[in-house]
């Protein structure tokens, strides 16, 4: 929760800082700061000109905006600050193509490419998406926005370097900057309080107690778990939670930097796709959930199918509009009772300069704006969780929010945010979706499953 602190004192950074400290301490290394990078084939592009921080003496200008805000919370606060940037500075137009993250996905290289790109775009992290478009010289170095917005004293270096690569994008975590953030993120399992209750169940308190009430639920009738894999990338997010729980903390943030001698055929992981599977024959997720839309998945368990759903905080607002305080979330129970909470997790999407944009520092001043502590406040109101705390809003007491602005202080405080699983190699997303899909569809056994994963992650490794 926030927490009211002297003037000048970041408490949400600098937990954030602890937290994903753990995550980039081998990308970074022994690096160089941000905008001093230390390799890279390509020359990188800068700024057409030197930064002016004033859009008013721009002229008229139209920025057009690529999102993938489209969830209620996230609409929200981006629809509002949109209005409140244009109302700033009347001779600015934004043009939003917002889309949902698989649109984006899979439209935004191409339109990168175009000779007429978008001027800001969002792009995910790692290898498949960021370090792919830095290497193709797709996006701009920001490091002289950071310098002249001060947003090295916003966010700490680590967060930075979180959203930093060489220029030939073939090492995360250093180098030019490349994007920055706006939002938080826990991937945990909500749960429907009302049914947790009628079942006679409460908030399970480690994963053991989380898995048994998984079959009490199935033999009283109800479905354990709501579970659409239709789009493919939700299996990464509950693969990943399962993940959590059978593998330390730290063998999986190596295994995503890719660390020398690191593997992912391993016990521990095979073991969370067997338990994937076991899952799927128990009955404990939906029938055909590959064949099941997230967001259809999301609307039915709000309108009361399932008891739990595993996800990201993103959904809270759909979900909240529907069950209001009957809405409770929790990181995956740790295997101890009292044991350090992890849960995959850490900064949204985000936010970049076009290589070709004609209107860089436009769009400079627009990151700004969208990541002040004025949007961080923006976006707590609308039922979001900001990178950066604001020290005004607070969430509604009693409401999975406030549960959720709780957990993300008390996993930071434990540096117990893991990276998401498919910043692990350039086409890992695509590797980890097909294999899954295959898993759940029961195509695959649990063996041959991490077995193509194996062989994504070392040809990777052979090659970097």
């Amino acid at each position: 929760m926030h927490r009211r602190v002297r003037p000048g004192r970041r408490p949400r950074t600098r937990r954030l800082v602890a937290a994903v400290a753990a995550l980039t301490a081998v990308a970074v290394g022994a690096s160089c700061t941000p905008g001093s990078p230390t390799q890279g084939s390509e020359t990188p592009r800068q700024p057409r000109s030197a930064v002016s921080t004033d859009p008013s003496k721009a002229g008229k200008v139209t920025l057009t905006v690529w999102d993938q805000e489209v969830r209620g919370s996230q609409n929200v606060a981006m629809t509002n600050l949109n209005n409140e940037f244009m109302k700033k500075y009347p001779n600015i137009t934004i043009k939003r193509v917002a889309k949902s993250f698989t649109d984006l996905k899979t439209t935004l290289k191409l339109a990168l490419s175009d000779d007429n790109p978008p001027d800001v775009v969002q792009a995910n992290q790692g290898y498949p998406d960021m370090g792919t478009f830095v290497d193709a010289g797709m996006l701009q170095r920001l490091d002289p926005y950071a310098n002249a917005y001060g947003w090295r004293k916003r966010y700490s270096k680590t967060l930075l370097d979180l959203n930093s690569f060489t220029p030939n994008g073939k090492q995360f975590g250093q180098g030019y900057l490349y994007g920055i953030s706006q939002t938080g993120e826990i991937v945990g399992v909500y749960y429907n309080k009302k049914k947790l209750a009628a079942l006679g169940l409460a908030q399970p308190k480690t994963w053991g107690e989380f898995t048994k009430q998984l079959a009490t639920i199935k033999s009283k009738g109800e479905l354990p778990i709501m579970f659409g894999n239709k789009d493919a990338f939700p299996a990464i997010h509950t693969y990943g939670m399962i993940q959590n729980r059978t593998n330390p903390q730290q063998e999986i943030v190596d295994t995503v930097f890719t660390r020398p001698g690191k593997k992912w055929d391993t016990t521990g992981n095979e073991n969370a796709a067997a338990t994937m599977q076991d899952w799927v024959e128990k009955g404990y997720f939906s029938e055909g959930a590959n064949g099941l839309g997230y967001d259809q998945a999301a609307a039915d368990f709000a309108n009361g199918k399932g008891v739990f759903l595993m996800t990201g905080t993103w959904l809270y607002a759909d979900l909240a509009k529907t069950m209001k305080k009957d809405l409770g979330f929790m990181p995956p129970p740790p295997v101890k009772a009292g044991g350090v909470p992890y849960a995959t997790g850490g900064q949204g999407l985000s936010w970049s300069i076009t290589s070709r944009s004609e209107h860089s520092d436009v769009a400079g001043a627009y990151l700004d704006f969208i990541t002040s502590p004025h949007a961080a406040d923006v976006v707590t109101k609308a039922g979001g969780l900001p990178a950066i705390a604001p020290e005004s809003a607070k969430p509604e007491a009693g409401t999975a929010l406030a549960q959720i602005f709780t957990e993300w202080t008390r996993l930071n405080d434990a540096n117990g945010l893991v990276p998401y699983l498919d910043y692990t190699t350039p086409n890992f997303y695509d590797t980890l979706s097909v294999q899954l899909q295959r898993l759940i569809g029961e195509k695959a056994t649990p063996q041959q499953c991490i077995g193509e994963m194996q062989k994504d992650y070392g040809d990777f490794q052979a090659h970097k």
